[in-house]
């Protein structure tokens, strides 16, 4: 197996997750600068989430008709640029934007550094491939704490964006020197009808969701928001069905490995979503801890993350997908409702510790839930795959961003009163009974399904579904 290829694609993946973690850190810092409550600065998360969701889809078809290797160059080029914009921003609507911007280079770094994988690695080699994938951008989450709390707290936050420059500059470079280059398939007209119906439900939903609760705005806006989201994701699926090459195929999901692996995996990224979000709040409003404290705490859960790919294939050859992944769903719900215990009496040792197995949890989960998805996935299916499964996982994770910020302002309005660390336990507790549902798609999956990726040998033979 060529290990330069997922390597070079995870300098995409490195930008992309250091810097989610690093403004979760320096949200209350950043939102004293702004002039804004730390909640309100959700807009900054789930803008970027937005614009992700809202590309994404076109990302396939951008690397099916000009290259995927020229696509990817440029979709950094764009994340690099942005990432400056933040870090010279001075209102909370120019940080905003400057997110917004971020988040259309990322919608294409992604999906189409996993096209390029998927059309470059052996099925039998997928796992490996995915686990070297992620192994350096699970860097950044492991990074990311500390040094953007280090440098919130001892310089400013704007310098933490300035970080993507030159670690974009080098994967544009190297980029350049070793991927391959992926042939153009000559793809169908592009669907835009299909892209403005998919672009308004996910940032209808996303939006909608995110100011309900803001009081600077009336509910009637993120209602009506949702609602107008909700709409056009109904007539984007007739919308699909009758189209001959719609933006996104859905019968995509007549794959059973993809389908139970992406609904699984878009109900555990919601909740996963919601933690990145609400533990550093917690630490800094809750605890008293000031941002360098708070990330050299939360770092914890990246580095349990890390160790998980230098083992996962070997688990999920023993236990095959379907059980491990309904084992990881039920430890990393438990280890989510543990963070609604902690108080500030709590040894920080300890709440690492529980962060380092929650960590390695999840990242047990999206390992296998990842390779699942595209195991059975044909290479002509594979650019709407990694579109499809690219928007859902921005999409949930910008609900649960949206989520925890609702529960939170909704249980300190009940209460009259601002931040509690009562509404943060309460969130812990609600996310964990969520991300709980997200073993329900995996239980009538086959115990074999994915064997060719996982190796997996035992268990009776694969059977068809009904009506498949």
């Amino acid at each position: 197996m060529n290990r330069v290829i997922p390597l070079i694609l995870a300098f995409a993946l490195f930008m992309e997750q250091m810097d989610s973690t690093v403004i979760a850190t320096a949200l209350p810092a950043i939102a004293m600068d702004l002039g804004v409550s730390p909640i309100t600065l959700k807009l900054a998360l789930t803008s970027y989430m937005v614009a992700l969701a809202m590309f994404i889809p076109i990302s396939g078809w951008m690397s099916d008709k000009f290259g995927a290797k020229k696509v990817f160059r440029i979709a950094i080029l764009v994340f690099v640029i942005g990432s400056i914009c933040c870090a010279l921003s001075s209102s909370l609507i120019t940080f905003v934007l400057s997110r917004f911007l971020q988040g259309i280079g990322g919608s294409m770094m992604t999906p189409v550094g996993r096209l390029v994988l998927l059309r470059t690695t052996q099925r039998k080699d997928l796992v490996s491939a995915m686990a070297l994938l992620t192994i350096p951008a699970l860097v950044g989450p492991l990074t990311g704490p500390p040094i953007g709390g280090f440098i919130t707290t001892y310089f400013s936050w704007h310098w933490i964006f300035i970080i993507n420059v030159p670690i974009g500059v080098a994967g544009i470079y190297l980029s350049g020197l070793f991927l391959p280059e992926v042939p153009t398939t000559d793809p169908p007209r592009m669907d835009w009808k299909g892209f403005g119906l998919t672009s308004i439900a996910a940032a209808g939903i996303v939006f909608g969701l995110s100011v309900v609760g803001l009081p600077a705005l009336p509910p009637a806006i993120g209602i009506g928001a949702t609602l107008s989201g909700v709409v056009a994701v109904v007539l984007y699926i007739r919308h699909a069905h009758i189209h001959p090459s719609p933006i996104l195929n859905l019968k995509t999901f007549h794959d059973r490995s993809f389908r139970a692996a992406t609904t699984s995996g878009t109900l555990f990224r919601i909740a996963t979503g919601a933690i990145p979000f609400l533990m550093p709040l917690m630490l800094q409003l809750g605890f008293g801890l000031n941002p360098f404290q708070s990330g050299m705490i939360t770092f914890a859960g990246a580095l349990g993350a890390l160790t998980v790919k230098f083992v996962a294939r070997r688990v999920f050859a023993l236990t095959g997908f379907k059980t491990m992944l309904i084992a990881a769903g039920i430890a990393g719900a438990c280890t989510t409702a543990v963070n609604g215990l902690f108080t500030p009496q709590t040894p920080h040792m300890l709440i690492a510790m529980f962060l380092l197995l929650s960590g390695f949890c999840r990242s047990f989960f999206f390992t296998g839930a990842n390779a699942l998805s595209y195991s059975e996935i044909t290479d002509q299916q594979a650019s709407q795959a990694t579109s499809i499964a690219s928007m859902l996982q921005q999409v949930s994770l910008a609900l649960g961003v949206a989520f925890a910020a609702f529960i939170l302002e909704a249980s300190s309005a009940l209460s009259g009163t601002h931040l509690q660390l009562a509404d943060f336990h309460l969130a812990f507790f609600l996310v964990s009974a969520l991300s709980l549902c997200a073993i329900l798609p995996l239980i009538r999956l086959d115990p074999r399904a994915g064997s060719a990726v996982s190796g997996h040998r035992a268990g009776r033979p694969l059977v068809p579904e009904a009506g498949e």
